[in-house]
């Protein structure tokens, strides 16, 4: 048998049908492999703690995985682990897992921020909770708790009866040593947030001026962590996980974020979704999406100019139209907990014909509306003066530090994960995926605005498969056990597109009705790591349109 040439086109380790050839991959960095496993999406490499940034500097360089989705970190009774989720922007499918043991003793690992950006976030928050230091890392320090925190509540030494007396620091400076600025020029150190309108949420941003400028902004974030994690490590992935997920996203992606931890469990233990109950999350999740986009460009009317007599009020009506559809499937307008393993939890309401020419008239309400929103927004001289041309994110640095969803694709990023890992029902229906190279504040409100036209012809096409389907196959609901127990040490990282991008969700099981290490990778956590980026050399205004245009919600930030 002849060898045949390499593709050009192909990275090391990927084989011409868009599978990877790990046997390849291992051969790429050699002895830096001490071990492999096998987790349920893709193949693990464990390598040693000393050569991290070695390992994923090769990956990302000569195999093409860019996009560091996730980084999770745990305690075992015998060691700590680090796992790199690793993608590719341009296939999401090609995934492999890069784990690092640290002794218990010794819990040290050196940094991946030399090679990912994101990494610093996601390291950070592995020290806060768990407890793993990283050799090398910028800015090893707390991240959702406060620095006088003892302990990390993820580790299994952790004692939760133990009474947190966090003391204020008396005399603090707030002019930490990282918001210098080298030189002779005068800097102003200010405080925005966490109650400020334009922070959405309880958001701190530490800023660093130099006259009107921004040269630094650290984003401080933790008031809204509610232990997300620690509490679905608690509960039975049956029965008692669902509700959480909701409350990650409560602005209006609950079905979106139920999706996420839906599809991660079901392939975890091996249930097929009936075709039905997935045309009935696929038209509910761009419902979702509508409205969380809806209130999205709202506020980022109110954040740029004040605007809420018109454009703020437009988008809260209009979400109210869809609030209603969601209300009359699922019986909630926020919370909606519609989503079960293995389906939905009932079927369309009755009469279906009321229901279904309500949805219709809704998408044929749509395109029209969006229209005002163009000639209200994207065409008004005012907003175009604020946004064009401000907030730059280029696409290598997007890509660096994990961002995904209308920020992505706002920066020429062709990414969705409903095309490029189809799930649902997704791949059966005609619609685009929408992208701009601007880069700027005003492409990420655009993507958005044009993503509701595209989720209105979802929708009308779902409505058109389930008008037709057979009253005697509509199935909404898998035979799924009563307890769920997947098998000891089983790892899985899975994610769904979101309203504010790749909503992920890593678990592992130890043989029992709960999970041994259940972690979320939200979008928005992510995204907002890239705000100093879009900050740096703009004036404060264009910083709160920047922060505007990232459409965070804290609730998902902080978890």
């Amino acid at each position: 048998m002849s060898l045949q040439e390499p593709t050009p086109d192909l990275d090391p380790g990927e084989n011409p049908d868009g599978t990877l050839d790990y046997d390849e991959l291992a051969g790429l960095l050699g002895e830096h492999v001490i071990d492999r496993e096998q987790h349920e999406n893709a193949t693990a490499f464990v390598v040693r703690p000393d050569e991290v940034e070695t390992v994923l500097a090769t990956l990302k360089r000569e195999a093409g995985f860019d996009h560091c989705s996730c980084v999770t970190a745990q305690q075992y009774q015998d060691r700590y682990e680090s796992i790199y989720h690793l993608k590719k922007y341009k296939d999401p499918t090609q995934e492999l897992s890069v784990v690092v043991p640290t002794p218990s003793d010794a819990p040290l690992s050196q940094s991946a921020t030399g090679v990912y950006d994101t990494a610093n976030w996601h390291e950070r928050e592995a020290y806060d909770l768990v407890g793993i230091e990283y050799d090398d890392h910028p800015d090893l320090r707390r991240i959702l708790l406060p620095e006088t925190w003892q302990g990390h509540p993820l580790g299994l030494d952790y004692n939760q009866k133990k009474p947190q007396i966090v003391p204020l620091r008396e005399h603090a400076n707030p002019v930490e040593e990282r918001t210098q600025v080298p030189g002779d020029s005068d800097t102003m150190f200010v405080n925005i947030g966490p109650h400020h309108p334009a922070t959405h949420g309880v958001l701190h941003l530490k800023t660093v001026l130099d006259g009107e400028q921004v040269v630094d902004v650290d984003p401080d974030i933790g008031y809204l962590h509610r232990c997300e994690e620690q509490m679905c490590q608690q509960s039975t992935y049956r029965h008692q996980i669902m509700p959480y997920p909701d409350r990650w996203d409560y602005i209006s992606a609950g079905i979106l974020n139920e999706w996420a931890y839906a599809r991660t469990a079901e392939e975890m233990a091996d249930i097929e979704v009936p075709e039905y109950a997935q045309v009935l999350r696929t038209m509910s999740a761009e419902m979702c999406r509508i409205a969380a986009h809806l209130l999205a460009v709202g506020t980022f009317a109110l954040d740029i100019y004040g605007d809420f007599t018109a454009i703020f009020m437009y988008a809260v009506t209009d979400r109210e139209k869809v609030q209603n559809l969601l209300e009359d499937l699922t019986g909630q307008r926020l919370m909606f907990n519609y989503l079960r393993l293995g389906g939905t939890a009932w079927d369309l309401p009755e009469p279906r014909d009321e229901y279904f020419e309500k949805v219709r008239d809704f998408c044929e309400y749509i395109p029209e509306r969006l229209e005002e929103y163009h000639n209200l927004l994207s065409s008004n001289e005012l907003f175009q003066m604020r946004v064009m041309d401000t907030g730059i994110l280029p696409p290598e640095e997007a890509k660096s530090y994990g961002c995904t969803g209308p920020v992505a694709r706002a920066s020429g990023i062709d990414y969705d994960l409903r095309r490029d890992d189809p799930y649902g029902y997704y791949d059966e229906l005609d619609w685009n995926v929408i992208t701009d190279d601007g880069c700027d504040n005003f492409s990420r409100a655009l993507v958005r605005l044009e993503e509701m036209r595209e989720s209105a012809r979802i929708i009308e096409q779902c409505v058109d498969v389930l008008e037709d389907w057979p009253e005697d196959e509509r199935e909404i609901q898998a035979n799924v056990p009563r307890t769920l127990k997947p098998e000891p040490d089983t790892e899985i990282y899975r994610a769904v597109e979101a309203a504010k991008g790749e909503l992920g969700i890593y678990i592992r099981s130890d043989g029992t009705d709960k999970p041994a290490r259940f972690k979320i990778r939200s979008p928005a956590f992510c995204n907002l790591q890239s705000l100093e980026v879009m900050a740096e050399g703009e004036y404060v205004p264009d910083m709160v349109a920047a922060l505007g245009s990232l459409d965070i919600v804290l609730g998902e930030v902080d978890r």
